[in-house]
């Protein structure tokens, strides 16, 4: 997922950096380039799980079900993370939803993601029309979009885009939808496997595979109070799992949904699954 690292780069420091390294002369000036690009991604993310973090206890007392957007902003977050975080907060929730930054200025950028059922720019478009006024400016598609408003309206906006959305789309579209590619044979579950799937390209309308099988569950333990490391069992095969953003544990034997991942930590190369959801068949 090299990518990522480039792109670490665009969003905390200079794009340049990036493209110095892909237009590197020599290996020696590609690696040292290299490791910089990976210290600002071990940067990156730790400001989004930090970011995160903060998101997910704003809305702590914060009725979900009876949202149809959610519109967040805190005054310390990274400009250029706003967007992974949006899509982490639309994935967790089913929800379009617009983090912003302050850009010190009395302006607030904003980045949104958007669900299937919801032209997030048209809905900007049309919001823009009723009060000309509360979007300074705006642009994206269907399922991505970039704004800027006033700081001073962010209350306004949020609740301007939320009648909006709550127009535009039925309780039904707020349903998510977990679509799956199947079983995986024990004999399928390796290394090899879980590489070639990740140096494909997938994106929008061309997801990466997600898998579901019973599995019994063999250890699980939390890691930092928040995320679920397990090790699981399918017939003779045990293979580890995380399941992020989950704290309780899961019982034996469970169904999952999962992707099929490599783990590279301490110079050591593992397959894993990265679980999505899990459901209790005890």
């Amino acid at each position: 997922m090299q990518y990522k690292r480039l792109n670490a780069a665009g969003r905390l420091d200079d794009m340049r950096l990036g493209i110095q390294c892909l237009l590197a002369e020599n290996a020696n000036q590609a690696m040292k380039i290299a490791q910089q690009l990976q210290e600002l991604n071990l940067q990156r993310r730790s400001i989004e799980a930090d970011m995160q973090d903060g998101a997910t206890l704003s809305l702590e007392d914060v009725a979900i079900e009876n949202h149809f957007s959610l519109s967040l902003f805190q005054p310390d977050w990274h400009q250029g993370v706003i967007g992974i975080l949006a899509s982490r907060i639309k994935e967790r929730f089913h929800r379009p939803t617009i983090a912003f930054a302050d850009t010190g200025d009395g302006l607030l950028k904003g980045s949104g993601r958007s669900i299937a059922g919801l032209h997030l720019r048209d809905a900007l478009d049309l919001l823009s029309k009723h009060q000309p006024d509360l979007i300074l400016k705006f642009g994206g598609h269907a399922m991505a979009a970039g704004l800027t408003i006033k700081q001073a309206d962010f209350a306004q906006f949020a609740q301007s885009f939320e009648a909006v959305v709550k127009n535009l789309i039925t309780e039904a579209d707020l349903e998510s939808v977990l679509e799956i590619d199947g079983s995986l044979q024990t004999d399928e579950m390796h290394f090899a496997t879980a590489e070639m799937l990740e140096n494909q390209v997938w994106g929008q309308g061309f997801v990466s595979p997600l898998f579901f099988d019973t599995f019994e569950v063999v250890d699980q333990r939390l890691l930092s109070e928040k995320h679920l490391k397990l090790s699981l069992k399918k017939e003779s095969l045990v293979i580890e799992a995380i399941y992020f953003n989950q704290t309780n544990f899961l019982p034996s034997p469970v169904q999952v949904a999962y992707a099929l991942q490599t783990n590279r930590y301490n110079g050591q190369s593992k397959v894993q699954l990265q679980i999505k959801t899990a459901i209790d068949i005890s």
